[in-house]
């Protein structure tokens, strides 16, 4: 791998990871379009490493809120703490869901999802779901103090389609929690701190891909540059993601899906089938 490449890949990651466009199809994509194909889960997996210390270190407050309200709560069972402690309960539920079903899903359908024309039909779906979303659904007024077991469950059901490459994670949590009622501030928050145990346990349950073939196939400097354009440009995401839904539409996200499902038909080989497992 080139230092240019490895940096492109670092963008592509970083920029796509918390967009509701897919960032696993995007870089499933740009290892079709360069010709690689890595080793396992390893790269993906590592370069995800550097987007979840990107949402780690911007929402910090919420994610030291969250954890030490929750331990208070079971310590002195505070009322003050009893909204946060129920909130880290919907994150780890929602995750336990995404963690089991995520893992059974994958095993299922294989080398089935990655060929272009699945992911293309993946993004279409995306789409879809974004269009439907915003033009169809009246977003409703659930907050932190007033979401329920059901939410987390159905969030965590929806975050589990991600595993498919052209379902983003961020898109399909946004979209679930909308449809279950949540304000659009509390389903951006809970979608973003979701991210973190999901990429970490993806993390953990990887750990066997990690080997210095794959160092070696890629090249140290080129897996620290990746990471650290990977760190930056997933900042960069996250700030301007949560200043665009302030103003603007879901549905200009859904356009760009369509327009990289064209393009994916058109200009990737139809027969080609990904080994990133």
């Amino acid at each position: 791998m080139t230092l240019i490449e490895a940096i492109i890949f670092g963008i592509v990651q970083g920029i796509t990871e918390f967009l509701p466009v897919s960032s696993t199809a995007h870089i499933v994509i740009t290892q079709l379009i360069f010709g690689y194909t890595f080793p396992g889960l390893s790269f993906e997996i590592f370069l995800h490493l550097a987007s979840v210390l990107a949402v780690m270190i911007y929402f910090w407050r919420d994610l030291m809120n969250v954890i030490t309200g929750f331990f208070r709560y079971l310590l002195k069972k505070s009322q003050d703490d009893r909204t946060q402690f129920f909130f880290g309960v919907y994150i780890l539920i929602a995750t336990a869901i995404t963690g089991g079903l995520g893992k059974l899903l994958t095993d299922m359908t294989a080398d089935s999802i990655k060929t272009p024309p699945f992911i293309a039909g993946a993004l279409v779906i995306t789409g879809l779901s974004l269009i439907f979303i915003e033009r169809f659904h009246r977003v409703g007024n659930k907050t932190e103090e007033t979401m329920t077991f059901w939410d987390s469950i159905m969030v965590g059901l929806g975050q589990t389609l991600a595993v498919i490459p052209g379902v983003s994670r961020s898109g399909a949590t946004l979209v679930v929690a909308l449809l279950s009622g949540l304000n659009r501030e509390t389903a951006v928050r809970y979608s973003f701190l979701l991210a973190i145990p999901v990429i970490l346990g993806s993390t953990v349950l990887a750990l066997d891909d990690f080997s210095m073939s794959m160092v070696d196939y890629i090249g140290p400097f080129n897996l620290f540059v990746s990471f650290v354009v990977t760190f930056i440009f997933s900042l960069i995401g996250i700030v301007w993601l949560i200043s665009f839904l302030k103003k603007s539409k879901l549905i200009y996200f859904a356009l760009y899906c369509f327009v990289v499902a064209i393009l994916v038909l058109v200009l990737i080989d139809p027969s080609t089938v990904m080994d990133i497992e």
